[in-house]
C-alpha cells in the first residue's frame, strides 16, 4: 500500500468518527500529555486503533488524539509523539501531523521539552522556536514526493510563522508569561549529549537542543501548516549544567511547568481567528 493510500485510510477512520472539523492542531510533548486537562464536546482516539498510527514506546507520551473545544475553538490534540531514536522511519514520524492535513488542519502548534544551550536561559523557561537546526540523519521528505501533500523542494525560510510568533508573545504578555525565543536543534538520541558535542551545537548558534520536533515541522511545511513551537527548558544541556539527566528528571520539570504552558496555550488558542 502506497504511502497516501495508508493516510488516507487512517484520515476516514477518524473523519467517520469525529464529531467536530477542527482547524487547529496541538503536539503536546515529553510529560505534557495531560497539560491541557479535559476538553468540552472531548471524543478521545487511541492511535493504537486509527489504522498504520505508530505507537509510543516512551513514559509520557500517551499515543492518543482528543477533538473538542478549547477557548471556544475546535481542536485536534495529540497527546505523544513518537520518535526516531524509538527505531521508526521518518514517514511514521511524519504520519500524524500529515494525517492532520488530511482531516482539514490548518495551523499546528507543537511543543516540547528541551536542554538549554545558551546559559541566558534557565530551567523552566518557555521558549518560541524561531528556527532550527537538523542533524538527525533522515528527512521526512527523502523518497518519492507525495505530491498531493506538497512540492518536491519545499522552502523553509519561514518553517516557524513569524505572524504567529508574534501572536504567541502577544498572548504571553497578556498572562503574565515571560516567553523567551531561541534555535532549536534536533539530534537522534536516545542518548543525552556529550560536553563536546554541545559546544559544538552552541558555535553552530544553538539555543536549545531536543529529540524531536523537527521531523514534524519538515511534514507541516511541506504540506502547507502553519508552525509556532514551544520548547519547555528542562535542564541545561551537558558541560553547562552541573547535574547528570534522566528521563524522569525531564518529566518533573514538564510536569511543575504544566500549568502555565497550559495558560499560555490557551491563550493562543483563543487569539487565533
Amino acid at each position: 500500500m502506497s504511502e497516501l493510500k495508508k493516510l488516507k485510510r487512517a484520515a476516514l477512520f477518524v473523519q467517520k468518527r469525529a464529531k467536530i472539523s477542527p482547524k487547529i492542531g496541538l503536539v503536546l510533548g515529553s510529560g505534557l500529555s495531560d497539560a491541557l486537562g479535559k476538553l468540552e464536546r472531548e471524543q478521545r482516539f487511541s492511535w493504537a486503533k486509527i489504522p498504520n498510527f505508530p505507537q509510543p514506546t516512551v513514559v509520557g507520551h500517551a499515543g492518543e488524539w482528543v477533538f473538542g473545544i478549547l477557548e471556544k475553538k475546535s481542536v485536534l490534540i495529540s497527546r505523544g509523539r513518537v520518535h526516531f531514536y524509538e527505531g521508526y522511519s521518518m514517514s511514521e514520524i511524519a504520519f500524524p501531523i500529515r494525517v492532520m492535513k488530511l482531516l482539514g488542519i490548518e495551523r499546528v502548534i507543537l511543543t516540547n521539552a528541551a536542554g538549554a544551550i545558551n546559559t541566558d536561559l534557565k530551567v523552566g523557561d518557555l521558549v518560541l522556536i524561531r528556527d532550527h537546526i537538523n542533524t538527525i540523519p533522515d528527512n521526512p521528505l527523502r523518497g518519492e514526493n507525495i505530491a498531493e501533500l506538497g512540492p518536491r523542494f519545499p522552502n523553509l525560510l519561514d518553517a516557524y510563522s513569524a505572524r504567529l510568533r508574534a501572536l504567541a508573545k502577544e498572548a504571553a504578555r497578556d498572562v503574565g508569561l515571560e516567553l523567551r525565543e531561541g534555535v532549536y536543534i534536533a539530534t537522534p538520541g536516545p542518548m543525552y549529549e556529550t560536553p563536546a558535542e554541545i559546544e559544538a551545537y552552541k558555535r553552530l548558534g544553538a539555543d536549545l537542543v531536543g529529540m524531536s520536533t523537527v521531523p514534524e515541522v519538515i511534514a507541516a511545511r511541506h504540506c502547507g501548516l502553519e508552525v509556532l513551537a514551544i520548547s519547555v527548558v528542562t535542564n541545561m544541556a551537558a558541560g553547562i549544567g552541573a547535574d547528570k539527566l534522566t528521563h524522569e528528571e525531564v518529566l518533573e520539570i514538564t510536569k511543575r511547568r504544566e500549568h502555565d504552558l497550559a495558560k499560555l496555550l490557551r491563550a493562543i488558542v483563543a487569539r487565533f481567528s
